[in-house]
């Protein structure tokens, strides 16, 4: 997908700069120079849900500095993180903090420093086929649909809805992300009370547009995945509000915003190896370009932007990291 190229110029950050001592990394070149005649590679990998925001950014700044070439890859969350623990990348996209019990000793094993910049918001959507009119389900049907222990195989079994409509028949056929992905992770942790928990006969996929063409394409279908994608694909898709316990609210960018829509809001990062911030101008640039522009990214991206309030604790942070 291509975006339409931001011109406004690189300025210093916006966002914050979570530093992580991790011990002192290795590798990462020096190439380029700065304004707007930087060169060299950016290679960045992760979250699916980040994906489109770091594409648009990534088209942005090759369109000021076109000797900078910027792969933006999605293998999800987990899988990103493995490759940037190993030093493999110099940016990894998040739709969840990096695992303090898992990922975190991986990159002070291999010495990998990093700082956690949050550049946007999410939602998760529950989506389902045009023709499977689901109105809204609480987050106890939720559970009772994906946990691992769930024997519904028709949406029937689920009860009413919250407004006391009978939840359609249909026979459950459902979509979601693979294990690799933030998404799965934080959605199996929100919904069925711990990460990683999940029935097993489902379609999985890292790549959301792959669960998009499968909902969209599957009578029954049912899904979840970011909402951005949704928001690209709204026509092909009918919206399920969710009830986390305050009535039913679907996701939007003001329900996202200000959290209204629960339990399923969360932030979204970018992790940033401070070895390569440091030796490599062109991942500099990169960063710079996505805190100065931050928003506008967000709106090419269909990305739920960063609030007032969340820039200026991101200032407050950045501003601490400076003095520190």
């Amino acid at each position: 997908m291509k975006y339409q190229w931001l011109a406004a110029p690189i300025a210093a950050g916006v966002l914050a700069f979570g530093v992580t001592a991790c011990g002192s990394s290795d590798n990462g070149s020096t190439s380029g120079t700065g304004g707007g005649n930087l060169s060299g590679a950016v290679a960045v990998d992760g979250s699916s849900t980040v994906f489109p925001f770091a594409q648009a950014a990534a088209e942005g700044l090759q369109g000021q500095n076109p000797d900078v070439k910027v792969t933006v890859g999605e293998s999800g969350t987990g899988g990103g993180f493995e490759k940037f623990c190993a030093g493999e990348t110099d940016i990894s996209n998040a739709s969840r903090p990096i695992d303090a019990e898992k990922e975190v000793p991986t990159c002070e094993k291999n010495g990998v420093q990093y700082a956690e910049v949050l550049v946007a918001n999410d939602g998760i959507a529950i989506v389902t086929n045009k023709d499977l009119a689901i109105a809204c389900l609480s987050t106890d049907q939720l559970k009772a649909l994906w946990n691992s222990k769930s024997t519904v195989k028709d949406y029937a079994e689920l009860g009413k809805q919250p407004d006391g409509t009978a939840v359609p028949a249909g026979k459950v056929s459902l979509y979601g992300p693979g294990t690799d992905s933030g998404t799965f992770d934080f959605f199996t942790d929100k919904i069925n009370g711990e990460k990683g928990d999940t029935r097993k006969d489902y379609q999985p996929s890292e790549d959301d547009n792959i669960l998009v063409q499968g909902v969209s394409g599957d009578k029954t279908g049912l899904g979840y995945f970011g909402f951005s994608y949704y928001e690209s694909n709204a026509d092909k898709l009918n919206l399920v509000a969710v009830d986390g316990g305050s009535g039913c609210v679907k996701p939007s960018v003001a329900t996202i915003q200000d959290g209204s829509y629960k339990p399923l809001s969360r932030p979204l990062f970018m992790y940033v190896n401070t070895k390569s911030l440091a030796e490599k101008p062109q991942v500099k640039g990169f960063i710079d370009y996505v805190a100065a522009n931050s928003a506008d990214i967000a709106k090419i991206a269909k990305i739920v932007p960063l609030t007032d309030a969340q820039l200026q604790t991101s200032k407050d942070e950045l501003a601490k990291a400076e003095g520190a």
